[in-house]
């Protein structure tokens, strides 16, 4: 269990410190902000970026005391650099928490803070919005060892470094306390809200499947007791027709025949049209869908064309989303045929990134060797593409490389709660 417990410590805190993760916009498509103009929603999507932009200001004017007073330049980094933090956390959230676990004794060094030992009320507000913000973009565990680091850093530096000082270690383990526990209940919450949705969702599309094959099977009972009799009916008089008649000519026999020919035939596809509609699994099998285990196949393919291409695959490999792996598989499988099309002869490399909060991909190419043949393409790929990633909630880049070749970069987020299940 104390193994365990160290690992998920490592794994939270330690191996995902460094990861870059951008802090994604607001959904701005359900709940409340999906009645606004479409031109305010562009920008309704940007306010958890204020939110944390706007307790970075204030921080800042916490720590302005310390210019007030001293006025000097490292005053003036004082109080900058927890307002810097807080804004790290909206691309490297893991990061920000270590430092300002790091500055926060730097800056009550250099504003000379006695009463409150080791935290300044600049950097005790830095930590709290920081402890909130990281909580908020991770698990509750994440949260809980944050909680731990923070306790175990504060009575280290006020036993050992905080002689003769006052003391906020009680107070700040409270405040946090209470900041986690409200994210925390926020985060389950809203995650059940997300499950309940989703369930929500399921039984939508299943009603409106059920809803629909009842509709196909009623159009295919009305077309076979209608359309099926009448063309029944017809076939049947072409072939009496000619025994109604003494001596037809041979032309009307064979008109006749025709006519039967066309009925029986038109009949015959109707009911097999008939049986596809009123089938109960009216939709084709799904075929196994590609994921990211076969990315080294379509190396090896692309190989085979004649690309030289370089594969990378950085961090702790695990299991994504379907959604995401298919995505993933296609912009990768699209940058490559992109790279043979426009850029022949090209070294080409891909990079594949599990990071904390997300997948990272990376597909570059340096200038083309070999002679480049006209395209007639509209640039459909790269929309393709990019439609992908901004359905999944994500960011990608595609650009001119200053060595005459081409970058295609994308992030794609997926949540903890997504990747367990």
């Amino acid at each position: 269990m104390v193994q365990a417990a160290l690992g998920g410590l490592r794994q939270e805190l330690f191996h995902d410190a460094f990861a870059y993760r951008p802090l994604s916009r607001m959904d701005v498509d359900r709940g409340p902000t999906r009645f606004l103009p479409r031109r305010i929603r562009v920008y309704t999507g940007l306010l958890p970026h204020a939110f944390v932009a706007f307790w970075a200001v204030v921080v800042f004017g916490m720590g302005y005391d310390g210019i007030y007073y001293h006025f000097g330049p490292l005053a003036f980094v004082a109080a900058f650099m927890p307002a810097a933090i807080v804004l790290l956390t909206l691309v490297r959230p893991v990061l920000a928490f270590w430092a300002s676990l790091g500055v926060t004794p730097f800056v009550g060094l250099i504003t000379g803070y006695q009463d409150g030992w080791p935290w300044p009320d600049a950097t005790l507000l830095m930590h709290l919005v920081v402890l909130g913000v990281v909580a908020v973009r991770t698990r509750p565990r994440a949260a809980a060892w944050m909680w731990i680091a923070t306790a175990v850093f504060s009575v280290f530096m006020e036993a050992f470094l905080g002689v003769g000082r006052g003391s906020d270690t009680a107070p700040l383990l409270f405040a946090s306390a209470l900041v986690l526990l409200t994210v925390t209940v926020f985060q389950v919450r809203r995650q059940a809200d997300r499950e309940v949705t989703a369930q929500q969702t399921v039984t939508e599309q299943e009603r409106s499947k059920r809803t629909l094959l009842e509709e196909r099977t009623t159009i295919a009972r009305e077309l076979h007791d209608v359309v099926a009799h009448h063309m029944s009916v017809v076939a049947i008089q072409a072939e009496a027709a000619p025994y109604r008649v003494e001596n037809p000519p041979p032309e009307l026999e064979q008109a006749f025949l025709t006519i039967r020919e066309n009925a029986v035939a038109a009949l015959t596809e109707l009911r097999r049209i008939l049986g596809v509609v009123r089938a109960e699994d009216y939709e084709a099998p799904d075929a196994p869908q590609p994921t990211l285990g076969d990315l080294e196949a379509l190396v090896a393919n692309v190989r085979e064309a004649g690309l030289d291409i370089e594969k990378t695959v950085t961090g702790a490999v695990r299991e994504l989303p379907q959604g995401v792996e298919l995505s993933a598989y296609r912009i990768v499988q699209e940058a490559l045929s992109n790279v043979l099309r426009h850029a022949p002869g090209a070294a080409a490399k891909v990079e594949v990134s599990y990071v904390l909060g997300g997948l990272g991909l990376r597909i570059a190419n340096g200038p083309a060797r070999g002679l480049v043949k006209p395209s007639p393409g509209a640039g459909h790929g790269i929309t393709g593409m990019r439609e992908r990633v901004t359905m999944l909630g994500g960011e990608m880049t595609a650009e001119a490389t200053e060595d005459g070749g081409y970058e295609v970069t994308a992030f794609v987020p997926v949540s903890r709660e997504e990747a367990e299940k």
